[in-house]
């Protein structure tokens, strides 16, 4: 287990107190929040095991919070909603953005322990069950990125990994952990200042993972330079991540320079979800699997429709995102099979307005390349509209089916003739 810290997030103090003395009573480790801007910086600090989450508070309601986290890759770990008189349908939605359980105040005792053992098992169970590097898809920039880490594993130096948030960095961090060695993640950046020497000896002949080090303090800075210089001593590999631009570390009066430095020597950038979305279906088929075979959520598919639906989304908080919109669907589907509609309602929720100038082509492309991206987009909005009734795509587009499926063959979309047509 990562960390045993639970974050409450609640206006009120009384309530908040309260729950903090249950679960200390109870072993736990509490960090406090009376907003969601405490809860956003707490959230990044001290990366929790476990959220309760109240609904209504003054500066930003908790679902808007959730849909925030989920949309950036943050929703890594179980949120628990908390109300005293929230609708069913609140209910619902959060539960449809990724929410782990819903409490209903006042929160009975035995309530509120059993469903943070269970929010804390499921936090365990995704954690150990995550996606595999193999598992990522087979374009060209996830080959490049097994390529140097296949060339960097070979290094001894230590490792950081850049991208947007969301990017998977843990599990990409795990390509260089060998079985039967220890993995060390610790649970507070103060750990780093306050007992280096210790999680040394935790990660001795193995891997200390340090996540989101843009986000230090100066004193755990401090802590990581000291870290740094005993590496040898206990024959630790260690591996940072930083999901902010390190030209905007560079400049931040708070950041020490030496640290960059110190970490430049090997730098891994890992690919956006938007630079291989031709690897989404893969990576969605894949992470369902995994859910069902986990028995984190029942037995779904999804059709094709769905599968293209998904390619067609930018992805703004990349895997972590595409994992909380997956175990959504599976686990609020109506039926067996998840089609394109239930997934355009959830990423409906995350979508935002663009201006008619962003195109989100690249013009710089060759003729051909261009008209054939553009090609490929029509066709995948229009077999998602159709919900994969191609008799309506050709309807549609002005194409005979079998140009239709010829032409679709040619740019790569995927499709199903056995799909029911009207």
């Amino acid at each position: 287990m990562r960390s045993s810290d639970i974050l409450i997030v609640d206006d009120e103090v009384g309530i908040r107190e309260l729950l903090s003395e249950i679960l200390q009573d109870e072993g736990y480790t509490v960090a406090l929040a009376e907003n969601a801007e405490v809860a956003r910086q707490l959230r990044s600090q001290t990366r929790p095991a476990l959220v309760l989450l109240d609904i209504w508070m003054p500066d930003c309601d908790g679902v808007t919070l959730l849909k925030e986290w989920a949309k950036s890759g943050q929703l890594t770990m179980p949120v628990v909603m908390m109300s005293g008189h929230a609708s069913i349908d609140t209910a619902v939605e959060a539960t449809r953005i990724g929410a782990f359980d819903f409490l209903e105040k006042p929160i009975a005792l035995q309530k509120l322990l059993s469903t943070v053992q269970r929010a804390l098992k499921y936090g365990d169970m995704q954690a150990n069950t995550s996606l595999s590097l193999d598992k990522l898809g087979k374009s060209e920039p996830v080959q490049e990125l097994k390529r140097q880490l296949e060339r960097v594993s070979k290094v001894k130096a230590p490792i950081l990994l850049t991208g947007e948030p969301g990017s998977g960095f843990e599990l990409v961090a795990r390509y260089f952990h060998s079985g039967n060695t220890p993995w060390i993640t610790p649970g507070k950046p103060e750990q780093l200042s306050d007992a280096p020497l210790e999680l040394l000896q935790k990660a001795n002949n193995g891997v200390l993972y340090l996540a989101e080090i843009g986000q230090y303090n100066r004193r755990a800075q401090q802590g990581l330079l000291f870290l740094l210089s005993k590496l040898d001593r206990f024959n630790v590999r260690l591996i940072c991540s930083c999901s902010r631009p390190l030209q905007e570390l560079l400049v931040d009066p708070e950041c020490d320079n030496r640290l960059l430095t110190a970490l430049s020597s090997v730098i891994v950038p890992i690919p956006p979800l938007k630079d291989h979305t031709e690897d989404v279906m893969f990576i969605a088929e894949q992470l369902l699997s995994e859910l069902i075979e986990s028995k984190q959520v029942p037995a779904r598919r999804l059709t094709t429709s769905a599968l293209n639906a998904l390619r067609q989304y930018d992805w703004p908080g990349n895997l972590e995102q595409l994992k909380s919109i997956i175990k959504s669907l599976a686990l609020t589907a109506e039926t067996d099979s998840i089609d394109a509609p239930e997934v355009n309602k959830v990423l409906s929720q995350f979508r935002h307005e663009k201006p008619a100038e962003e195109t989100g082509f690249d013009f710089g492309l060759p003729l051909r390349e261009l008209r054939e991206q553009l090609e490929r987009r029509y066709f995948e909005h229009h077999i998602a509209l159709e919900n994969g009734n191609m008799s309506r795509v050709a309807q549609k587009v002005g194409l005979e089916r079998t140009h239709l499926y010829r032409k679709l063959k040619q740019l790569g979309v995927r499709f199903s003739r056995k799909q029911t047509e009207e």
